[in-house]
């Protein structure tokens, strides 16, 4: 449902008590430099400060992880230029909380007043409800500002993300989480923490200052009446999830590193022991498997091409069984491609005409590869010279050339000796040597020798 309002009016029969407020909401930053974090979005002259300083505001897409101010800079971006704020999360609305919003918007701006919609979580809205926003804010209607935990090149429709600037916030450092621990000590008054229990519960934080500022007041009414927190009051309070939180200071990114890393050197028992990390330490499992599936591609590749397709089963079969049990079909696909076949030659060969392509610039395609649907073309001599490999010896037109004439001697791919490829690059090296005999021989005796 939307919520209205820049900041939240407390419910009917009076203002909430603060103990009934979670900490993380009652420090919500009110102004832009109590916001702890993102400076290379909010230092002056950076980009967010200037839209706060102009009271200008484009429609954006915010892409972070949890806990890191999303919500509170769309808010705060929303009270520079003074629009009416309208939240839909992406979780709870749907067609329905969409078309109410617009309505709200178009009847504010009959009104002269300025609209921020706020979508949270946006990448779990579909294309259609996607696409629902896309007149509206090209019309201005409305500025959009979607906050996503997802790479919005995959999860944002290409149409509304051309229409938004992207913004990256970064985890929390322990600087960040640091200060946040002390005006949350200084807001409430509560307990201070040993230096040993400090590092402890920013480690658990990982980052996220929401999950800090639970955890401490977790801690606090865990231990009333204490005047110093230890780490053993904060593992009586948090109990496993400070476990998790706290995996002797290794990060997101390095249990993924792990992961991928121990996959590439074929260690099934170091491999399935990351993934097993790497979900004890709350990993969304479908984050896990897409890495898999990117891993079958990268480091398996034609070697063996059922990795590709067992990562993607896996990966729906954790869609149908959820946690604990679709966890093994994971496991099941992480300890294969651990002892598969390994290449990266298709990977390499990507890579490089990927960096070809954008700095050769446009090369049209060559006149015997190109499509003569029509008599005119045909007459122009589009598509003269082609040879149709179906009709040759092996199915293989010998000497037929398909790159642009820059390029004919390039070698992209390049077959590893191991697994399929061991057979792809036999396959290769005899079609090469074949085009390289053809193109010894007189034209007309090339093209038709094997016919």
């Amino acid at each position: 449902m939307a919520q209205e309002g820049l900041f939240e009016d407390p419910p009917a029969g009076g203002a909430p008590t603060p103990g009934t407020v979670p900490l993380a909401e009652r420090l919500r930053p009110r102004t832009l430099d109590d916001v702890v974090g993102q400076r290379h979005l909010l230092a002056p002259g950076k980009p967010l400060r200037v839209a706060f300083d102009a009271a200008r505001l484009p429609s954006m897409i915010l892409w972070g992880p949890p806990g890191v101010g999303k919500t509170t800079l769309a808010r705060l971006l929303a009270g520079a230029t003074g629009a009416h704020f309208i939240v839909l999360s992406a979780v709870l609305s749907g067609v329905k909380e969409i078309r109410e919003a617009v309505e709200q918007a178009q009847r504010l701006a009959r009104q002269g007043r300025a609209t921020v919609l706020f979508v949270d979580e946006v990448h779990r809205f579909n294309k259609a409800q996607q696409d629902a926003f896309l007149p509206h804010v090209e019309a201005g209607l409305f500025s959009f500002i979607g906050a996503t935990t997802e790479n919005p090149s995959f999860e944002v429709n290409a149409a509304l993300l051309s229409r938004a600037a992207v913004f990256v916030l970064e985890p929390l450092t322990e600087a960040d989480l640091g200060e946040l621990l002390d005006r949350a000590r200084a807001a409430t008054g509560g307990p201070a923490l040993d230096e040993a229990a400090r590092a402890q519960l920013i480690g658990f934080a990982d980052g996220d200052g929401r999950r800090l500022l639970n955890g401490y007041e977790s801690a606090v009414a865990a231990n009333p009446g204490a005047a110093l927190l230890g780490p053993p009051q904060l593992e009586a309070a948090l109990g496993r999830l400070l476990r998790r939180g706290d995996k002797g200071g290794d990060v997101f990114y390095d249990l993924i590193s792990a992961l991928h890393k121990s996959v590439r050197g074929s260690d099934p028992d170091a491999a399935l022991y990351w993934l097993a990390r790497m979900l004890d330490a709350g990993m969304d499992p479908r984050y896990a498997a897409r890495r898999l599936v990117r891993m079958a591609s990268e480091d398996i590749g034609l070697a063996d091409p059922r990795a590709l397709a067992l990562t993607l089963d896996a990966a729906a079969a954790y869609e149908r069984l959820g946690s604990p049990e679709g966890e093994l079909a994971l496991a099941q696909a992480t300890a294969y491609l651990a002892v598969a076949p390994k290449s990266n030659a298709v990977y390499r060969a990507w890579g490089a005409l990927r960096e070809q392509v954008g700095r050769d610039g446009t090369h049209p395609v060559p006149v015997h590869l190109r499509n003569a649907p029509t008599a005119l073309m045909k007459s122009l001599g589009v598509g003269a010279g082609y040879r149709y490999a179906h009709d040759e010896h092996d199915g293989h037109a010998a000497g037929e050339t398909y790159l642009p004439p820059h390029l004919v001697d390039r070698r992209f791919y390049e077959p590893v000796p191991r697994g399929l490829e061991l057979r792809i690059g036999e396959r290769l090296a005899e079609l090469r040597r074949r085009n390289a005999e053809a193109a010894r021989k007189p034209p007309t005796e090339a093209s038709g020798a094997d016919t």
